[in-house]
């Protein structure tokens, strides 16, 4: 029979493998994007503009991680630095085209400017990646967060709450340093308030 001790250390594994895949910055912009049009358009337009939002930061974005990862035989979680080189190249594309049809469309302007923080945090998280594996989980939960404070103020840091656990569940699983895990968390809120503060003002 399995110890207790070995018990315990297949939780917590369960665990953190359960919250990376929960936290994934693809799913997380689900609730996001719904959360801040609904509030933004409480008379049904709201719909309608998440529909299109989460096409372009979520589908699209796991869609064709899924056909790279599938085509390459890869982990799901990409795990080598290299191996996310061209998902993200096309990550980008898919926040581009969803950029520009937020605008054509008219929808809320947080919810523009978040699609294209979204698109330039990603370019940077592309940049890091030439050299450094920084953390899309940390910066992916972290931006979100940052448009949650600016619309709701301090009632908004109850996202936050999120932070900590991706932090530990990517850690606990080694998939980062501590060192990537941070600087993703601080460019994510540090970005995203400067790109919401140039293009929207506080």
């Amino acid at each position: 029979m399995p110890s207790s001790n070995q018990n315990q250390m297949q939780f917590k594994e369960k665990l953190a493998n359960t919250i990376s895949t929960l936290t994934n910055p693809s799913f997380v912009a689900i609730p996001v994007f719904l959360w801040i049009n609904y509030t933004l358009l409480p008379h049904g337009e709201w719909l309608w503009f998440s529909a299109v939002s989460i096409f372009f930061i979520s589908l699209m974005p796991i869609i064709t991680s899924f056909l790279w990862i599938k085509k390459k035989n890869l982990e799901a979680d990409m795990p080598r630095r290299q191996d996310r080189i061209y998902p993200l190249l096309l990550v980008i594309l898919a926040y581009i085209i969803g950029v520009v049809v937020a605008y054509i469309i008219g929808a809320p302007q947080l919810t523009t400017v978040l699609m294209f923080c979204y698109l330039t945090n990603t370019i940077v998280v592309l940049l890091f990646s030439l050299f450094w594996k920084i953390s899309i989980h940390a910066m992916g939960i972290a931006g979100p967060a940052t448009a949650i404070i600016y619309l709701f103020g301090w009632p908004g840091l109850i996202f936050s709450l999120l932070v900590p656990p991706v932090i530990w569940s990517r850690f606990y699983l080694k998939r980062h340093t501590a060192g990537q895990l941070i600087t993703g968390t601080v460019l994510g809120y540090l970005l995203t308030a400067i790109q919401i503060y140039i293009l929207i003002g506080f």
